[in-house]
């Protein structure tokens, strides 16, 4: 098996080692900055020595670089890589681009979940990866040893893939801690209870089914209901809601669900909660003065 170097010990960087030396991969350095990332490494990668850059490069026949987005390419460029190397990224937002002009064979692989500081377990997560036909065969083992899956995604591609992610799990928490906000003021002491039954049952039913899974007043048409809701609500969580609302009355249009003229009492209804600059543009496109 390819030895392993890791550049940077932050929470993915040695979560993700550690997954590689459990499944029999020889991890032969690592770089640890901070105090911090110095202990991460003694307790999940006990016997891996903490070496500068050059040295964990030197050791290694695939080098994963560990660092923040921004600091991929400086640190990748600096590496003394050579062409019988693969430098891996672990960035869900960058492809190959940000590796250009390096000696190795490039990769990027983005694992799609939260690295909590412990061992992080692999089993079943779909790995997103971009690389050189070249590289290919190396990345399905490697995942496959990991008890991951892979799928590819193309270069131009990799904003696209990436925003998808945080729109569905980063925006996922702030909208529930709106919600949270929304149920603390009605009076609901513990809303994270109160919400958890019916949270988990939906996602657990929209990943199975897409948005099939919908219910609710808008899938109902109850025009009525989310103008109450809307006439309660405040600032950046009205405005959240409305937009929201928008989307889902045309998932429910789409599929059948609410016919023409319910469809247009939800625009009408909702018509009144834009953003400031959403109806501007709106005047702009109908060539409507300001005022």
């Amino acid at each position: 098996m390819e030895r392993i170097g890791i550049i940077g010990a932050g929470r993915a960087g040695s979560a993700l080692g550690a997954a590689l030396a459990s499944a029999g991969y020889p991890v032969t350095g690592l770089t640890a900055r901070t105090p911090v990332s110095r202990e991460r490494a003694a307790r999940l990668l006990p016997d891996v020595p903490v070496l500068t850059p050059d040295e964990v490069t030197a050791r290694a026949d695939v080098v994963l670089v560990a660092v923040p987005d921004d600091h991929i390419a400086t640190t990748a460029a600096a590496l003394p890589l050579t062409a019988g190397q693969y430098v891996v990224h672990l960035s869900g937002a960058h492809g190959l681009a940000v590796l250009a002009g390096v000696d190795a064979v490039p990769i990027a692989l983005h694992a799609p979940m939260t690295f909590t500081g412990g061992p992080a377990d692999l089993t079943d997560v779909v790995l997103t990866a971009t690389a050189p036909e070249a590289a290919r065969t190396f990345v399905e083992r490697l995942a496959k040893d990991l008890g991951a899956d892979v799928q590819w995604v193309a270069e131009e591609q990799r904003a696209r893939y990436h925003a998808g992610i945080v729109h569905g799990a980063n925006h996922l928490t702030t909208l529930l801690a709106q919600a949270f906000d929304v149920l603390r003021a009605a009076g609901v002491q513990d809303p994270a209870a109160t919400l958890r039954p019916l949270v988990t049952a939906t996602l657990d039913n929209t990943l199975r089914s897409g948005h099939d899974a919908l219910t609710g007043p808008i899938a109902r048409g109850d025009v009525d209901t989310v103008a109450a809701h809307l006439a309660v609500l405040r600032d950046r969580t009205a405005s959240t809601y409305a937009e929201l609302a928008r989307a889902t009355v045309e998932l429910a249009a789409a599929d059948g669900r609410l016919d023409q003229a319910t469809v247009a009492r939800f625009g009408e209804v909702l018509a009144g909660n834009r953003a400031p600059d959403e109806q501007v543009l709106e005047r702009d496109r109908a060539g409507e003065a300001p005022r």
